[in-house]
């Protein structure tokens, strides 16, 4: 018996030691260069930051509120920093890969057409897209995380006399529609305050679009707003729409009709296609799980700019409703024509476009520069394929090459796609919106816009150095990786972008190690640097099953500061650990 109690706390005590973190050589070397006699004073560690972190604009004053703001971690000379200290600083919280967080950096007056936004699929769904609970919660955590375009799909409810919000022809249970406008009102500005926009997918009879419309109105009031004509020849900018919310939809059709003749080519001809596949895939699931307790249903995804001009049903029971049409500030539609009418300019009018994920790869592929041209003025939406019932995402990156202003995310459907898409909006002090760049925005002397497809040569090359890692022992049960050991790490390290610079490398496995230090380095050429994401991911190595997921994080490269930097890492979630994090060297070269 003795002996077996000696065994496990053997066992226990290896499981559970943990070794003091060290400084990595080139942090010894650079303290030394950097201090006189062990001490780092304020004018040692400015020179630092001015010629090893690229930090220009630092001042001596800056230097000193660093020291001061980490007395209170260590013990150290009153005149400055000791070796510890200035570890301690490196790996610590005031010194992050990305420029402080501000509200935005980047110049908020140009129209809305030249932004990437954070967008949102279905914002109201808990879980899958066939069977969740529809709910304002996952609109208030979206708003949170300064996602600034929330879809609602908009129905009749049981009664015919209130509006839900629900994913039609699904068994999702449906919320009121004035619950998730209050909680918008609520909760839209709590981050950032640019402006959030309401896409609306509109399944409502007149009498209800001029009930939405008197809510929107009565809970957004002065918030809401209001556009002085029917379509805009130019979007207005973020800046000049702060702490504005705005209506993004189809307008109904008999209005439109009504309104002008010649609108009758935004009358839209239903896709087969993507909307087809998930109508299909929708019956085949309800003759398994049986009929939506509501009585509408819908086999298209995203219908918004889908409106089947045989279904004279749905049509007879719309007619003019110009309280709601006088809502809408962004006007969504498809011109008659299919795919390759959808991006002609129109030089006097300003329209948002969607299309599905398969629908946009049909197009790139032969019409890329069509797509860039249509997005320099008008908006383009993409949202997911209707077979991600899983609430999965797709790769952003083929949308954002092609100026897509809102890449729709279901923000419930975690995984690396999600992880990309925060990574993107970690950029500009996380306000939700991305300035895009320059050469997505301008056109040549004769017209030519950027071509996705062509490959161009190396711009810049992005040198990175993995020193070590810290923290699983605070923020993991110490069994979590392995039941008798220390945990055995790794590093992924690559690149998200065009397709020449989409590359993933990984460091060496570390064997039994709290505190891993690979002190590898690793170099990415760039050719679009202004479109690429840093992807970091840490893994613990297991020999019989899958590897374990030990902490991901994805930084835009076109705002990583130079020099050493610390990393904190986040959840398959998102949520960033407390104490999890990456000591790494950023350089361009």
């Amino acid at each position: 018996m003795s002996k077996q109690t000696y065994k496990v706390c053997f066992c226990c005590r290896r499981r559970f030691k943990l070794a003091v973190s060290e400084a990595p050589q080139e942090i010894k070397t650079l303290f030394g260069k950097y201090s006189e006699n062990g001490v780092m004073s304020a004018t040692h560690l400015h020179r630092f930051l001015v010629e090893e972190q690229k930090e220009i604009k630092a001042t001596v004053q800056d230097a000193q509120a660093i020291i001061d703001n980490i007395r209170h971690l260590i013990v150290f000379h009153k005149s400055g920093l000791n070796l510890e200290g200035f570890f301690k600083y490196l790996f610590g919280d005031l010194n992050p890969p990305l420029p402080p967080k501000t509200e935005a950096h980047q110049d908020m007056n140009a129209p809305l057409s030249h932004y990437f936004i954070y967008t949102g699929h279905n914002s109201y769904l808990t879980g899958n897209q066939l069977t969740s609970d529809c709910s304002d919660v996952p609109i208030i955590h979206a708003l949170q995380k300064s996602v600034r375009v929330i879809e609602l799909d908009i129905w009749p409810n049981s009664n015919k006399d209130n509006v839900d919000v629900l994913h039609g022809g699904t068994m999702t249970s449906p919320v009121e529609l004035i619950k998730c406008l209050k909680s918008i009102k609520e909760h839209a500005f709590s981050v950032s305050n640019y402006p959030v926009v309401i896409t609306l997918e509109d399944h409502l009879t007149a009498d209800l679009q001029a009930k939405t419309a008197e809510m929107i109105t009565q809970t957004f009031g002065e918030t809401l707003f209001l556009p002085d004509s029917e379509c805009f020849r130019e979007l207005p900018s973020p800046e000049s729409l702060k702490k504005r919310v705005m209506i993004s939809t189809k307008p109904p059709v008999e209005y439109r009709e009504a309104k002008d003749s010649k609108e009758d080519s935004l009358k839209i001809n239903k896709d087969s296609g993507d909307e087809e596949a998930w109508g299909k895939e929708l019956r085949s699931l309800h003759s398994h799980y049986g009929s939506h307790k509501h009585d509408n249903s819908d086999d298209g995804d995203d219908n918004e700019d889908e409106e089947d001009d045989n279904d004279d049903v749905n049509k007879s029971k719309k007619f003019e409703a110009p309280e709601y049409t006088r809502l809408i500030a962004i006007h969504a539609g498809k011109p008659k024509g299919g795919l390759s009418a959808a991006l002609k300019v129109d030089p006097d009018k300003v329209r948002r476009l969607s299309l599905s994920e398969p629908q946009l790869e049909k197009l790139a592929a032969d019409r890329g520069q069509e797509i860039v041209r249509f997005t320099q003025k008008n908006m383009l939406r993409i949202y997911p394929k209707g077979t991600r019932i899983t609430s999965s995402n797709y790769n952003p990156l083929i949308a954002w090459m092609h100026g897509a202003q809102m890449v729709a995310f279901n923000m419930q459907g975690y995984g690396r796609s999600l992880w990309l898409m925060q990574g993107m909006f970690r950029a500009n002090g996380g306000c939700g919106y991305v300035k895009k760049p320059n050469f997505l925005l301008n056109s040549g002397p004769n017209g030519e816009v950027f071509d996705p497809k062509v490959k161009l040569p190396v711009k810049k090359t992005l040198k990175v150095t993995v020193y070590m890692g810290e923290g699983w022992y605070y923020d993991f049960k110490h069994t979590h990786f392995d039941q008798f050991s220390p945990p055995d790490f790794y590093v992924r390290v690559g690149i998200a972008g065009v397709a020449a610079d989409t590359v993933m490398k990984k460091t060496k496995t570390l064997e039994d190690n709290w505190i891993p230090a690979w002190n590898e380095e690793f170099e990415f050429p760039l050719s679009v640097p202004e479109l690429a994401l840093l992807r970091i991911e840490v893994h613990e190595y297991d020999m019989s099953e899958k590897d374990d997921f030990g902490g991901q994080t994805c930084l835009p490269v076109w705002e990583l500061r130079e020099g050493i930097r610390s990393i904190p890492l986040f959840s398959r979630e998102g949520v960033k650990y407390k104490s999890v994090k990456l000591l790494m060297h950023f350089q361009f070269v």
